[in-house]
């Protein structure tokens, strides 16, 4: 079996800000009947996209405002903020893989044509590292592996539990928080390289 030297594959990393996603129907309840996601960046991975439009976070003791909304739509919303964000808006979010939605805390969202109250759908996102099938084969991994991490850079720090997602439409990068991102004090040019495959997947 070829010995995998992890130090030769640096993974560039992204710092990933509060965000939502919508479904259609929340598209038109937040700003208006037959409204549509107006991109304007294109995201790392291909096919998604930053929008325009914005929402207000409403919860029990405060507000998040100005949370971009990324595209395009999904079959179900989903909030992601930081964990310190759950101490503004007083709920407590698990930290999953995105799309893990069920049994998680709701939310208000407020937009400039009325608020939707979800009765769950909010997340701190899981760290994870996008990655093509070949990336994937060239890195001895599959998806769902876990694998520890370690983010170079005047900070540098090692991060376990970090989530292998594997699809032919996927690039490569690194996702994390930004309460992750401040702790590592990673930038633009921040790269990461896998240390080693966790045990435990089924567990995250």
């Amino acid at each position: 079996m070829k010995q995998i030297n992890f130090s030769d594959y640096p993974i560039p990393v992204e710092v990933s800000a509060h965000h939502v996603h919508l479904s259609r129907e929340h598209v038109e309840a937040l700003f208006g009947k037959d409204a549509r996601l107006t991109p304007v960046k294109e995201l790392s991975q291909p096919g998604q996209f930053a929008a325009d439009e914005k929402v207000t976070l409403v919860g029990p003791k405060g507000k998040v405002e100005r949370v971009r909304v990324l595209g395009p739509e999904r079959k179900e919303t989903q909030v992601e903020i930081s964990k310190t964000e759950q101490y503004t808006l007083g709920i407590q979010p698990p930290i999953r893989d995105s799309g893990n939605v069920a049994g998680t805390p709701g939310i208000m969202l407020e937009g400039p044509a009325g608020s939707v109250e979800l009765d769950h759908g909010v997340i701190a996102a899981l760290r994870h590292i996008h990655m093509t099938p070949d990336d994937a084969k060239n890195l001895g991994l599959k998806n769902y592996d876990v694998v520890q991490v370690r983010i170079s850079g005047d900070r540098e720090l090692i991060y376990g539990d970090v989530l292998i997602r594997v699809n032919e439409s996927y690039r490569l990068v690194m996702h994390i928080d930004t309460d992750e991102g401040n702790a590592a004090n990673a930038g633009p040019a921040t790269i990461a390289y896998i240390v080693k495959i966790q045990e435990g997947a089924d567990e995250l």
